[in-house]
């Protein structure tokens, strides 16, 4: 939708890079979207585990859809930029030429991306080091983290790509060094992904025991040396360069960037949540905990498990006939098949655990599988209704989880800021509160994770005092979703069955690889 004649008053852009697309928004001093565009990206897997991108087609889409969304504005209201995108590794040779991250050679695939699992061995040999900074990134490292990543192209590539090397970015930070020429890095990404600490800096004694000494030359200039916090100006903005490809005025503030989950945290979070009549109106943000809803925390399981079963061309006939999405179609089936009972209790014999691609939080076990129990010989529509009903649950499920092993390290929550894709999907929501025994905050604009960017260029602009202030003025409450306490009983004794089904799984793995 172009922006048309909007109210005048400064603008932000945000530019979200998600698993399978580019999105951009303009975005106002309210935080409401006055323009959105999309754009699909490409996407390789040459082998299994292996999952490849290419940085200059995403950029070509980041300029695609800015271009749109700033159609009939009058661009000198638009004050600053600010990009979110997966936490996929960006590999440049030292003229930030793409390198190959394959076996084909091929250097225009020069991202391996954020759910690539080619590092296993990797992993296993950096958590056995047991080392300090460990500790940064939950005690263990996940294989979808960046050093794992980078060790496999030492060892595996080592002419064609490592020796060649001059930049690996986070694929965030690669995105606002092209539009600035700055290649700081954003805290938020070195922090989350690259075990680097906001006191200590890089640890040195790492990077040695792991074998990747050589990234310890000329000050970490490969992986970052220059750290910023997200939200902080780059250099003198928006390059001439960039733009013109990008369709902007040069010299705008770009910010420091953010991992796209964050940048939806940052949308909804802040929001003032004051005559709403929930607990944690007067207490600190800690007490709230931002879920995000989107490609690798639950589309790939729902959709894998919908997609999978022998009824779905009969529901995509149905979804389709009725102009309905296929979720929404199973949502009001559900209705139809709960008779008196409260739709939940549908799964009392079904139980799911949903790490089908390894567990990241809070276990960082890649080794987990996905498991189903109550399958019976029925594959009917009713059937795949149910299963999709005890998938959600199972996905709502991990977040308790999560929330406990906060508290167990002193947290204190209270209430959930949901967004993302999924936030969207009524029964998911309500299926959260439920679970988690506490209320949901949705936003008042649904593409928080754009808001989120554009809140970066905002604070980058300088028109807002501290990414606090942007985000009490630029996030706003929508629907507040708050739990069915007679149902508790119920989801307590789905949660112990889903704890049980990972302690099982364990136990069947060490009965399989015993003596």
């Amino acid at each position: 939708m172009p922006g048309g004649d909007q109210e005048p008053g400064h603008c932000y852009v945000g530019i979200d890079v998600g698993t399978g697309s580019v999105r951009a928004a303009l975005v106002d001093q309210r935080g409401i979207l006055l323009a959105f565009a999309e754009q699909p990206i490409k996407k390789w897997e040459p082998q299994f585990n292996h999952h490849e991108q290419s940085s200059e087609d995403i950029w070509a889409a980041c300029c695609l859809v800015t271009k749109k969304v700033v159609q009939g504005i009058d661009v000198h209201r638009i004050r600053g930029l600010g990009f979110d995108a997966t936490c996929s590794l960006v590999v440049l040779d030292k003229q930030f030429h793409p390198l190959p991250v394959n076996h084909e050679g091929d250097s225009y695939r020069n991202v391996i991306m954020w759910l690539d699992h080619r590092a296993v061995s990797q992993v296993q040999r950096i958590n056995k080091t047991k080392h300090g900074v460990l500790q940064y990134v939950g005690g263990v490292m996940s294989v979808e983290m960046q050093a794992p990543k980078l060790l496999w192209l030492k060892e595996n590539l080592r002419e064609t790509c490592w020796d060649k090397a001059g930049h690996f970015f986070d694929l965030p930070d690669f995105l606002s060094w092209k539009a600035t020429g700055v290649t700081a890095r954003s805290l938020c990404s070195l922090v989350c992904k690259w075990t680097y600490s906001a006191e200590k800096g890089w640890d040195d004694s790492f990077w040695k025991m792991i074998g990747l000494e050589d990234l310890i030359d000329d000050n970490y200039s490969k992986i970052g040396n220059l750290v910023l916090p997200p939200g902080t100006s780059l250099g003198s903005g928006l390059t001439p360069e960039a733009a013109k490809e990008l369709g902007l005025p040069s010299g705008i503030a770009v910010a420091a960037s953010l991992i796209d989950a964050h940048a939806g945290g940052l949308g909804v979070i802040g929001a003032d949540v004051r005559g709403h009549g929930l607990i944690c109106e007067g207490q600190p943000v800690t007490s709230r905990l931002a879920v995000i809803c989107g490609t690798s925390s639950c589309h790939m399981g729902i959709d894998h498990m919908v997609q999978g079963h022998a009824a779905f061309p009969e529901l995509q006939a149905k979804a389709t006939a009725r102009c309905q999405s296929i979720y929404a179609y199973l949502n009001s089936h559900l209705d139809l098949i709960k008779k008196a009972q409260p739709v939940g209790f549908l799964t009392v014999d079904l139980h799911v655990w949903p790490d089908f691609h390894g567990n990241r939080s809070p276990l960082a076990d890649l080794t987990l599988k996905g498991m189903v129990t109550g399958l019976t010989l029925s594959q009917d529509l009713d059937d795949l209704a149910i299963l999709y009903l005890a998938t959600v649950q199972a996905i709502a499920f991990g977040t308790p989880f999560i929330i406990e092993a906060m508290q167990a390290a002193g947290h204190s929550l209270s209430t959930l800021f949901l967004c993302g894709g999924l936030s969207k999907n009524p029964l998911f929501v309500q299926m959260h509160a439920d679970i988690t025994g506490m209320p949901v905050v949705l936003s008042q604009e649904v593409e928080s994770v754009l808001v989120g960017a554009a809140i970066l260029g905002a604070c980058a602009s300088g028109d807002f005092t501290s990414v606090q202030e942007a985000m009490a003025r630029m996030s706003q409450v929508g629907k507040i979703v708050f739990p069915r306490q007679e149902d508790k009983k119920y989801y307590d004794k789905k949660y112990q069955v889903f704890l049980k089904m990972v302690e099982h799984q364990r136990e069947y793995s060490a009965i399989m690889n015993g003596n």
